[in-house]
């Protein structure tokens, strides 16, 4: 699993695992629960540049939102090669 810490939102964390270059698991820590958990399962199973993608640039009250959030979250998840959760 790798921890992403998020900026700029009401969700604190992002904790991803993936398969390869596929999106394997997907927990949002805080935000509205409703839509994290929309995004949870929307994009779990989906390949990460697919999700880059269509999540980049998505605004919310502000310069940021979950979904673009996450779009940086699983970027750095592919790049770093999945880190450990320490």
């Amino acid at each position: 699993m790798y921890r992403y810490k998020t900026h700029g939102t009401c969700s604190r964390e992002m904790l991803i695992e993936m398969e390869g270059n596929r999106i394997k698991e997907l927990e949002i820590i805080g935000g509205c629960r409703g839509n994290t958990q929309a995004l949870c399962r929307l994009v779990k199973g989906m390949d990460a540049d697919e999700a880059i993608a269509r999540l980049r640039g998505i605004r919310c009250q502000g310069d940021t939102s979950c979904p673009d959030q996450l779009s940086y979250a699983i970027e750095e998840c592919r790049n770093a090669g999945e880190k450990a959760v320490k």
